[in-house]
């Protein structure tokens, strides 16, 4: 739910359902799923819940409004229905924010009490989010307090101090939450951290170190502005580095990866490559020395074993890399050299010097590995590109309107087949990628749900171009099939295009490589 409020992201009911199974496959404890009553999604999503295995669903809202009964809200009566297990509401606990309302501090504390009371009639398990409580107990503690204890004497299971603003310091956030631990003493208690300040997970565990014991976050940790605590971090950091027990087990902990990228599949974002734990490059190995030190005990530059999160260890190749470093690569890719093999020096330099003209091979995996499987082994010829043409129109049509179109043609061979197409594109890069694989995928049915993903272009200033309009181009292209297997290309050149259909090549060549692709060619074409 507040995740939701990420800017940009609109889940719909189908992706809600989608999330919460997974959360609930993951092992995680409560799922706020929305708000009913406050939009049709949400109020399509809990019409019908999905059913869970061991999660406890749970809907959002707001205590009751100043001057009404519980029964007599709309807003509240329409979340303490909702069929779910746990209802979590939201209450003022700043001074400062009851005064804006226009209603008593009492008036609010019987507002707190009221809406808990009438949840936990309902059969619902009632929690109290602390809306601004740090800011609130830094202003006037005794009051924040007394709304803490207003919740404890209407029954309430969990109260969850919140940092709404993200403005608290980690010591701030242990100190406080001590503070209120020490008041009532057979509270549950909870945090709810915001990141606007960088430190959402460290706050978290602050709590967590001054006797919280649930702790609220999402994802990712996207939500509002600069988002939520990331649960994908702080679970392993709770039970790896802490020694805490979650009802996510460490079974399934590598649970956690697949489900950071489902939720960048939902909302349609790449994955952050440096996300901790889970992130492609969070055990990725560059420099000669540190890569030769993990390659001969891994502990030596890992914090964790990267499986136990569901992540592996990868050399990275590039120009800083050396030769243990390559050879453990290689290794990776499934061609295990021997250090005295005759081919490595070669092949070494050439990457290095490939890397100099710009090739970034420690992220083009792919392209890396077509070239040292063409230099180590056997490649076939998959394809050809004879020629290609790009046109770019740009031009006012009938209705006046600026419009800029691309149209591509291409000449591909397979086999002894020929094929010539033309394609329309919203770019010249677009045009030529959808003619050349009009050709391709009648050869190779397996390319039809290769789609690209990403697409990055950089200029280079390294000696080879004259700088500017004219300088050397990197293109970086990421694709991806329809099982979720992702791969990167690259291409250099001092023609964009040149370097985008390069990359592109390598891209699909990639893909048959390691589907051991045969054409499927018409006998005696030409």
């Amino acid at each position: 739910r507040d995740g939701a409020q990420t800017r940009g992201i609109d889940f719909s009911t189908a992706d809600k359902v989608a999330i919460m199974r997974a959360l609930d496959e993951a092992g995680i404890d409560y799922i706020e799923g929305g708000f009913p009553g406050a939009n049709p999604t949400d109020d399509s999503f809990f019409a019908d819940l999905p059913r869970l295995k061991q999660a406890r669903s749970v809907a959002f809202g707001m205590t009751r409004r100043g001057g009404r009964s519980p029964d007599n809200d709309p807003g509240l009566v329409a979340v303490i229905n909702a069929d779910t297990d746990s209802t979590c509401l939201v209450g003022k606990t700043w001074d400062f924010h009851v005064k804006l309302l226009d209603v008593s501090l009492d008036e609010n504390l019987r507002m707190i009490g009221d809406s808990l009371a009438a949840c936990k009639k309902k059969g619902r398990e009632p929690m109290f989010d602390c809306e601004h409580f740090f800011d609130g107990y830094k202003a006037n503690g005794d009051y924040a307090l007394k709304c803490v204890g207003a919740a404890v004497d209407a029954g309430v299971e969990w109260v969850v101090l919140c940092d709404t603003n993200g403005g608290c310091m980690p010591n701030e956030i242990y100190d406080i939450t001590s503070e209120v631990i020490r008041q009532f003493p057979k509270a549950r208690i909870g945090i709810h951290a915001h990141n606007d300040t960088g430190v959402a997970i460290a706050n978290s565990l602050a709590a967590v170190a001054a006797g919280a014991r649930q702790v609220q976050g999402t994802i990712n940790g996207i939500g509002e502005r600069c988002g939520n605590a990331n649960l994908i971090t702080l679970i392993p950091n709770l039970m790896l580095k802490q020694g805490y027990a979650t009802n996510v087990s460490k079974d399934n902990l590598p649970i956690l990866r697949k489900l950071s990228r489902m939720l960048d599949g939902r909302i349609n974002r790449l994955p952050n490559d440096h996300a901790p734990y889970v992130g492609d490059a969070a055990f990725a190995h560059k420099g000669g020395l540190h890569a030769a030190g993990a390659i001969k005990d891994p502990s030596s530059y890992e914090h964790i074993d990267p499986s136990l999160v569901g992540n592996s260890r990868q050399y990275v190749v590039s120009d800083q890399a050396g030769k243990a470093s390559f050879i453990a690569r290689f290794a990776q890719l499934g061609m295990k050299l021997d250090p005295k093999d005759d081919r490595l020096p070669a092949l070494i330099s050439e990457v290095k010097d490939l890397e100099y003209r710009g090739y970034a091979y420690d992220i083009a995996e792919a392209s890396l590995e077509l070239m040292v499987a063409e230099k180590l082994a056997t490649v076939p010829e998959y394809f050809t590109i004879g020629r290609f043409r790009v046109m770019d129109e740009r031009r006012f049509n009938a209705r006046g309107e600026l419009v800029v179109e691309s149209e591509a043609t291409a000449s591909i061979s397979v086999g002894n087949k020929d094929y010539h197409e033309a394609a329309v594109g919203n770019g010249p890069v677009n045009a030529v990628d959808t003619a050349v694989r009009k050709a391709l995928v009648a050869a190779y049915p397996q390319l039809a749900d290769v789609e690209l993903v990403d697409y990055k272009v950089r200029i280079l200033s390294n000696g080879e171009g004259t700088g500017g309009t004219s300088a050397t181009t990197r293109v970086l292209i990421e694709c991806q099939d329809g099982t979720g297997l992702r791969w990167t290309s690259v291409g250099v050149s001092t023609n964009i295009i040149d370097a985008s259909v390069m990359a592109l090549v390598d891209a699909m060549r990639w893909k048959l490589y390691k589907s051991n692709a045969k054409p499927k060619l018409e006998k005696n074409a030409k």
